[in-house]
Parts: structure tokens; C-alpha cells; sequence
């Protein structure tokens, strides 16, 4: 990476680790939304794959956009009824290429059960395993099952590569617990919430700056607090900066320094 690389016109190079560039949200303005996210210093977007088909087509965006995008390969908890044994050799297929860089999103959602959690259950371990067969890292999902996820991460901790819980947004307990299975921690604009963020925003301080990773969840997850409110209620990877002073108010951190840590820890995790 040349020097001329390392920084855009707003000064920042930052990685957004989650947005989902293959939802329908953006499909009249994809290419402007990654324009106007690299013009604010959001240089590199890793793009998640949710099932089979948003998986290919995630690598798909990747190819088309080889300097800015990266993508992972998976399926979320809610479509675990469809992984079957041809969904896992394709996807064992999809992460021999060099733009998926971690595999997920997986891990296990028991609030809305749109799979049971049997088929989850069966699909997060399928998945587990090819994290081990690959060396690649875990993009997690966890909802009302961390109990369970945890059991599961610890039984394949030996033989996996690192991970990140996406989108954290549970309790102190829950968080010592990632940490001690050596996860990254990604945090949205769930922070920018002043109905539901407050508990987040207190434990930020607690999590390591080494093990510190920052999304948007695209086009979910919009930050509350942004002043004036946009006029569309989809959130974009040109807000990470937001979601970005946010944290470094809440750690009273130094918004150059914390950026420069958090693209090492990206690099880091998903060796980069």
C-alpha cells in the first residue's frame, strides 16, 4: 500500500467490516454508494454473504470493484434450513478465492427462529468446520443464543482462525466471553441509539483497542442521533466515520490513532 493510498480526501482510511452491498436497498446507486463511501475515507468495504446465491453475488461486486471490496462467504442463521451438502461445496468453493476473506455470516439466531434451531444448529457446525478446512476467520451472528454459540466456539476453538462478533450488542458477560475466545468485536451505529445503545455505549471502554473493529451494517442499522436525520431511513458505509467519532468520544481515543488501530486489527484478522 502506497502512501498516496493510505489516506482519501477526508484524511481517514477506514475499513467498514459489515455492509450488505447485494441488498435490493441499493440497487439504483450501488456504484455511487461506493464512490461517495471512498470520498469520506471509508476506502475498503467487506461485503456479506447472507445464503448461497448473496454469496456469489457478493464476489461478483468484489471483482467488479477489485480495490475497494472484499467480501465473506456464508449462510446467516435465518436461511440455515437451506444449507445442504451442495450449499457447502459451493461455499467451500467460493472461499479458494482471494476476495472472500472470512467465512459467514453464521452463527445461531433463536429470537425470530425463522430456522429452527436444529437447522441452525447443524448449519452453524457445517460451518465451523469449513472455517477450519479454509483458515479463514468467522464473521459471527448471535441473537438470543449466546449460551449455545459460545459452547459451539469453544468446542472448534483449537481449530479456528480468529472471528469477529458482528454487530455486538449484548451484555458485559457476553462480552468478557468473546474476548476470551480471542474475537474481534465489530459495533455499529447501535451505539448512536439513545433508546437502545446506552448499555453498549458504556462497555465500549472495556473492549481492547487491539480487538476493535467498527461497521455499518448497511443498509441496517442507521445511526438516530445523525443531525439533520436524512431523508431515507437507509443507512450508508459513508456514515462509518460517524459511527467512528462516536466511539472515539465515548473513549475519549484520538480519532487518527483509533483508526490506524482499528485498519491493523483489520488487517490482522482477516490478513490482509
Amino acid at each position: 500500500m502506497t502512501s498516496t493510498d493510505q489516506h482519501s480526501s477526508s484524511g481517514l482510511f477506514l475499513t467498514d467490516i459489515g455492509v450488505n452491498l447485494t441488498d435490493s436497498a441499493f440497487d439504483k446507486d450501488r456504484n455511487e454508494i461506493i464512490d461517495r463511501a471512498r470520498e469520506a475515507g471509508v476506502r475498503r468495504m467487506i461485503v456479506t454473504g447472507t445464503t448461497e446465491a448473496e454469496s456469489e453475488q457478493a464476489l461478483k461486486l468484489c471483482q467488479q470493484h477489485p480495490d475497494t471490496l472484499l467480501c465473506t462467504a456464508g449462510i446467516h442463521p435465518h436461511y440455515s434450513k437451506e444449507f445442504s451438502a451442495q450449499s457447502r461445496q459451493q461455499l467451500k468453493a467460493l472461499m479458494q478465492r482471494p476476495e472472500v476473506i472470512a467465512v459467514g455470516e453464521t452463527g445461531l439466531d433463536f429470537n425470530r427462529n425463522f430456522s429452527t434451531p436444529e437447522q441452525q444448529i447443524l448449519a452453524f457446525e457445517q460451518q465451523l468446520e469449513l472455517a477450519s478446512e479454509t483458515g479463514l476467520p468467522l464473521f459471527l451472528h448471535e441473537r438470543d443464543a449466546h449460551r449455545q454459540q459460545r459452547e459451539m466456539l469453544f468446542h472448534h476453538r483449537d481449530h479456528l482462525h480468529g472471528g469477529v462478533a458482528h454487530c455486538f450488542t449484548g451484555s458485559r458477560e457476553e462480552l468478557y466471553n468473546y474476548l476470551d475466545l480471542d474475537l474481534y468485536i465489530g459495533i455499529t451505529g447501535w451505539i448512536c441509539d439513545e433508546r437502545r445503545g446506552t448499555e453498549l455505549l458504556q462497555l465500549i471502554k472495556d473492549i481492547p483497542a487491539e480487538r476493535l473493529l467498527i461497521e455499518t451494517d448497511a443498509p441496517y442499522l442507521l445511526p438516530r442521533d445523525m443531525r439533520p436525520k436524512p431523508k431515507s431511513r437507509r443507512n450508508l458505509p459513508v456514515l462509518l466515520p460517524h459511527i467512528l467519532a462516536a466511539v472515539c468520544h465515548s473513549r475519549q481515543a484520538d480519532q487518527e490513532e483509533l483508526s490506524e488501530q482499528l485498519e491493523q486489527n483489520c488487517r490482522n484478522l482477516f490478513r490482509l
